[in-house]
C-alpha cells in the first residue's frame, strides 16, 4: 500500500498554500538534498574520479528514486539509527544506487553543502514558480483600480482626521508603490542567493587535499555542481553559507507582507460602518458573524493584517541566526527549518487578493468595490472647513504681515464652526473689521478665490500622480 505524503507547510496548518507543497511540503524536503549529492556524483564522473562505467549506472530512474525519498524515512532512520539527518539520508540512498555507486555517495560533501545549497534552491524554485508570478498579477490588477479610481473625489485623512482632498487612486497608488518597491528588492535579492560545495569549514579541503579540484574547461569543481543545480557560488562561506543573501531575501519577502498589511489596515478602517467608502466582496452563503446576520466583516482585510504580524515575529527568528560559533554551530538549524513561513504567509496574502469567484471568475480584488456616495458624502461633512491650508497660505502670499495660520485657526475656524459658514465667508466677515486681513484678503487673486469656494479641486496632483505610479508598475509587470 502506497503511503500518502505528508505535505504538510511549516506554520499553521490552517494556512496551507498548496503552490509550495513541492518545495517545501514535508515530505518533499529532501529533494532538492537529492539533487545537489546527485549533481556531485556526476561531476565526479565527468573528472574521472568515478569511473565511466560506474557513473553509467546513476540512469534517470535511479535519480528518480533517490529525489523521491521522503522526510519521513529520513526522520524515522535519524532517530532509530544515524542520529543525523544527512547520514540517515545517505544511508537511504545507498539503498537505491547500485553497489558501484554506494561509496561515491556525499563525497566530497559536508552536510550543509546539500542543505543549504539545497534550500536555495528551494527558495528560488518558490519565488519564481509561485510568489513573482502572483506578486505581478497582484500589482497589474492594483494599477487598474488605481486607474479606474485616479479621479474619484476622495478626503484625505491624517490621524484619523479629515486633512485635505486627495483621489481613492492617489490612495491606491500609495499602497501600489509599496508594493512596486519591495517587489523589485525581493527579485534583486532572490538574484544574490548563492550555493557552496565548499567542504567542512569552507575552506575545499578534501576537493584541494585528495585531487579533486582538475580544472576542466576553466571550471572549478565547486562551479561545474553548481552550474547543474542552476546556482551561482558563494565568494566565500564557513561550513555553511553566510547567511545575509537569504537573510535580505527573506527581509524583501517580510516587507512585502508590510505593504499587504498596510493595504488590510486602509481597507478594513474604510469599510467601518461610519465611513462605507470601501466594500469587500461578500460571496452569496458567506456569514458574517455567528449571530448577528446583519453584519459584513472585513475578514479578508483582517487577514492581510494580520498575516503581516505573524510574519515580521517570524522574522525575527531569521535574525537571531545571523551570527554562529566559529565555522558553524546547531544553535540555528532547528530555527532554519521554520523560515519557509515567511513564504508561506506572503503566499497566502497574494491567494488572498487573487482568489476567484466561482460565479464570475473574478478575483477577490476585482470584485473589491468603491461607493463613490460614501466618499462624497464623507467628504462634505468637513468641506467647509478643510480648504484652512490653501486660505491661510493665500493670505501670506496676498500680504498679509501677520501670522494668517493663527486667524484662519483661531479666528476664521470657531466663526465658521458657529455659524455654519465656509471658511471664507468667516474670513470675509473677519476682514470687515481688521483693515489688515481686508487688505490682504482683497489681494487674492481671483481663480485662487474660486478654489477656495471649490474645495473639490484642491487635490493637487493626486490624479496625475496615481496615474504615474500605475505606469510605473505595469511596466515592471511587462
Amino acid at each position: 500500500m502506497t503511503q500518502i505524503p505528508n505535505l504538510a507547510l511549516p506554520g499553521n496548518p490552517r494556512y496551507q498554500p498548496s503552490a509550495l507543497f513541492p518545495l517545501f511540503g514535508f515530505d518533499n524536503l529532501f529533494v532538492t538534498v537529492a539533487e545537489v549529492e546527485i549533481a556531485t556524483m556526476q561531476v565526479l564522473g565527468e573528472i574521472e574520479v568515478i569511473p565511466a562505467e560506474d557513473i553509467a549506472l546513476l540512469t534517470p530512474e535511479i535519480i528518480q528514486k533517490i529525489k523521491q525519498i521522503p522526510t519521513t524515512q529520513v526522520f524515522k532512520m535519524e532517530r532509530e539509527v544515524t542520529k543525523h539527518d544527512i547520514r540517515a539520508w545517505v544511508r537511504l540512498a545507498q539503498e537505491i544506487l547500485p553497489l558501484e555507486l554506494r561509496r561515491w555517495t556525499h563525497v566530497p560533501l559536508t552536510s550543509y553543502d546539500p542543505l543549504d545549497t539545497g534550500r536555495i534552491i528551494q527558495y528560488l524554485c518558490a519565488y519564481d514558480q509561485a510568489i513573482k508570478p502572483s506578486l505581478q498579477e497582484v500589482i497589474r490588477l492594483l494599477a487598474g483600480l488605481v486607474r479606474k479610481f485616479s479621479a474619484t473625489l476622495q478626503i484625505g485623512r491624517t490621524h484619523g482626521q479629515h486633512a485635505l482632498p486627495i483621489t481613492v487612486g492617489f490612495w491606491l497608488a500609495t499602497i501600489l508603490y509599496r508594493i512596486y518597491y519591495n517587489a523589485q528588492k525581493m527579485e534583486l535579492h532572490a538574484s544574490e542567493l548563492r550555493g557552496k560545495i565548499s567542504g567542512a569549514v569552507g575552506a575545499y579541503n578534501a576537493q584541494v587535499g585528495l585531487k579533486m579540484t582538475r580544472q576542466v574547461d576553466g571550471e572549478s569543481f565547486e562551479v561545474k555542481v553548481l552550474n547543474k543545480l542552476g546556482l551561482k557560488r558563494a565568494p566565500i562561506s564557513t561550513q555553511i553559507l553566510p547567511p545575509d543573501p537569504l537573510a535580505y531575501f527573506l527581509y524583501s519577502a517580510t516587507m512585502l507582507t508590510a505593504s499587504f498589511g498596510q493595504f488590510g489596515r486602509d481597507c478594513r478602517q474604510l469599510m467601518r460602518s461610519e465611513i462605507g467608502e470601501v466594500v469587500e466582496a461578500f460571496d452569496p452563503n458567506q456569514v458574517g458573524s455567528s449571530t448577528m446576520a446583519h453584519k459584513r466583516n472585513p475578514i479578508n482585510f483582517e487577514n492581510l493584517e494580520g498575516t503581516w504580524l505573524k510574519t515580521k515575529n517570524e522574522f525575527g527568528k531569521v535574525m537571531d541566526t545571523l551570527i554562529s560559533e566559529h565555522q558553524r554551530d546547531l544553535v540555528g538549524s532547528c530555527v532554519a527549518r521554520d523560515f519557509p513561513t515567511i513564504l508561506v504567509n506572503l503566499c497566502l496574502q497574494l491567494n488572498t487578493l487573487l482568489r476567484k469567484d466561482k460565479k464570475t471568475g473574478l478575483t477577490f480584488l476585482e470584485r473589491l468595490s468603491v461607493n463613490e456616495q460614501a466618499c462624497e458624502y464623507n467628504f462634505k461633512m468637513n468641506s467647509k472647513f478643510i480648504i484652512a491650508e490653501p486660505l491661510y497660505i493665500a493670505m501670506q502670499m496676498a500680504g498679509y504681515q501677520g501670522d494668517a495660520h493663527e486667524v484662519v485657526n483661531h479666528q476664521a475656524m470657531p466663526l465658521a464652526q458657529e455659524n455654519g459658514w465656509d471658511l471664507i465667508e468667516a474670513l470675509s466677515h473677519l476682514a470687515e473689521s481688521d483693515d489688515e486681513i481686508e487688505k490682504a484678503f482683497s489681494n487674492i487673486p481671483t481663480e485662487v478665490v474660486s478654489l477656495l469656494k471649490t474645495p473639490a479641486k484642491y487635490t493637487g496632483l493626486a490624479s496625475e500622480k496615481a496615474m504615474g505610479i500605475a505606469v510605473l508598475a505595469l511596466n515592471y509587470c511587462s
